[in-house]
């Protein structure tokens, strides 16, 4: 089986149709899906010299599989990366990021405006382990300055966050967390490889969960972690291998469909949000909209800085929570989902739904009132998305 070499001129479209394209002896224009648990050898001295990594070659899908290994490399060329690993979710990366590299006794500092499952593995899960864990407002450099004056391991933040939109300015923060002697992990969920590089702004890790923009139509879920081969190789390869989240060679096919569209299906979704959440700025009955590439926006500097477009996701804030489940209840074509970047345009109510366990003070301090609805645009026609919203504003 060959490997194709990427072209290092290519750009980001042609690298998400063609980058790491692995093809069999049959010459297969789609890539190849291997169903496939494990591997044979051709004699007991090559098994053993596979174990001991002194050939390399697949040894067990658990630790590594040639569909995956194509996911894995497509992702790695898009994002900018020297090496990438694949997960079976997206929580998967962002819990192997971390602990890959954590032990007892070791600092964390994260922006408190996290998806629910985040906020939980920092909050939860890392202090049972004698791991500390300091949350700052992730938009205040200066909160950033003092977490970051002790000795810190980690420091872990998304920009955009999920689902208040605020922004974390990536240059600064990653020269404050390299000070400290921290490696800085950023969830690049919302913005994507191709509106925001992390790597590029300073970052040393990068997770995605792929079930989002990357298969972008509902099909499976997935997650990956990005970094420098050191990174990818000493501390979470083994540290995947012995725990098991491996990506099943049928998701990792699926999403390595999703990449050839991404840039299409992204573009259109940004463009449409755009237009709608200028939209719905302009209604009486929304107390405010949050959307990175608004000027309303609190961070709307920074976000043109750092990203190359607003995203899909627009969050509108109604009176209270029974405007917020009446609009919701009224939409015809939205449909009411907690998933996000699908071609189909999705809604849902964070503090029920993605952040119900967190506190109300919890939630007040990530900036979601109960009135907040967070919209994900797909890639229906935009006046039909436009009519929608209007008559379902009309309701509350």
């Amino acid at each position: 089986m060959g490997e194709r070499t990427s072209d290092p001129s290519w750009g980001p479209a042609t690298q998400m149709v063609h980058g790491g394209t692995r093809r069999s002896a049959f010459a297969e224009t789609s890539e190849a899906i291997y169903l496939t648990s494990g591997f044979v050898y051709a004699n007991a001295e090559e098994a053993e010299a596979a174990f001991a990594n002194r050939i390399d070659r697949f040894v067990y899908s658990r630790f590594g599989n040639p569909t995956v290994a194509m996911f894995e490399e497509r992702m790695a060329l898009l994002e900018g990366a020297e090496a990438a690993r694949a997960t079976a979710t997206g929580m998967a990366a962002v819990f192997a990021a971390l602990m890959c590299q954590l032990k007892t006794g070791d600092r964390v500092v994260s922006s408190d405006a996290l998806f629910g499952s985040c906020h939980y593995i920092v909050t939860e899960i890392l202090p049972r382990f004698g791991i500390e864990s300091v949350l700052v407002d992730g938009r205040d450099l200066d909160q950033w300055r003092a977490a970051l004056a002790k000795k810190t391991a980690v420091v872990f933040l998304e920009t955009p966050s999920n689902p208040s939109l605020r922004m974390v300015d990536l240059r600064a923060v990653s020269a404050l967390a390299h000070a400290a002697g921290a490696c800085m992990v950023v969830d690049n969920v919302l913005a994507t490889p191709l509106l925001q590089r992390p790597l590029k702004l300073g970052a040393d890790v990068v997770v995605y969960s792929a079930t989002k923009h990357i298969d972008g139509q509902g099909r499976c879920l997935g997650g990956v972690v990005l970094g420098s081969k050191a990174f990818c190789l000493d501390r979470l390869q083994p540290f995947l291998r012995h725990t098991g989240p491996a990506l099943s060679p049928m998701n990792a096919w699926l999403l390595l469909k999703g990449l050839e569209t991404l840039d299409l299906r992204l573009h259109k979704s940004c463009a449409s949000a755009a237009v709608l959440a200028g939209l719905l700025a302009a209604q009486p009955k929304v107390a405010r909209v949050l959307y990175p590439a608004l000027t309303s926006h609190p961070q709307y500097a920074l976000a043109q800085s750092q990203m190359s477009a607003g995203g899909s996701v627009v969050t509108l804030e109604l009176g209270d929570k029974a405007a917020a489940f009446r609009f919701l209840n009224a939409l015809k074509l939205v449909l009411i989902s907690n998933n996000l970047g699908d071609a189909k345009s999705l809604v849902t109510h964070p503090a029920t739904t993605t952040h119900q366990r967190l506190s109300p003070e919890q939630r007040a301090a990530q900036g979601i009132p109960d009135g907040m609805v967070r919209l994900s645009i797909g890639l229906e026609d935009v006046a039909d998305l436009e009519r929608d919203l209007v008559q379902a504003l009309a309701a509350c």
